[in-house]
């Protein structure tokens, strides 16, 4: 027997343009670069060694892209939390523009908006609009994402 709670589940013919949610802020601590640098492989000093930093003039460790990236996750956002759940398939393509450096002990605000809605036979696409703001209200990082929707059986039809 599950002890999951059984979400209701939001369809492509659910959503709609300009529907927004949010990831939970995170605070970037040196932890999270470690096990940044564990997960990628990356040994780059920059992203992992302070005094090096530090002598570069940096104010911490400098986060790479895809850990920045990664705060984007729908799964991580309200879209997947609370009572209902959007029937997400699978991940088609990411693109993102790096804009502000992240540093250890930066706080990051992830945003996803619905920016448009692609519709096909028995799936959609919803393409999302990803920002990711630090502390300051910065803009950090602003991409695209777009995922693979179903679509409701056509007996189930509203």
């Amino acid at each position: 027997m599950s002890r999951r709670t059984k979400k209701i589940p939001r369809y492509f013919e659910d959503l709609k343009i300009g529907e927004c949610w949010e990831a939970p802020s995170r605070t970037h601590t040196e932890a999270l670069f470690y096990a940044f640098q564990l997960v990628s492989g990356d040994n780059r000093p920059l992203h992992y060694d302070m005094e090096y930093c530090k002598s570069l003039g940096l104010p911490g460790l400098l986060a790479h892209g895809y850990q920045v990236l990664a705060q984007c996750a729908p799964g991580a956002s309200d879209m997947s939390r609370g009572e209902t759940e959007v029937r997400i398939l699978g991940m088609l393509e990411t693109s993102a523009k790096f804009l502000k450096g992240v540093y250890s002990g930066d706080t990051l605000y992830p945003g996803l908006e619905i920016v448009e809605l692609i519709e096909q036979n028995t799936t959609g696409v919803m393409v999302l609009r990803t920002t990711v703001h630090n502390q300051k209200d910065e803009l950090c990082l602003d991409g695209e994402l777009r995922m693979l929707v179903a679509k409701r059986a056509r007996d189930e039809a509203a």
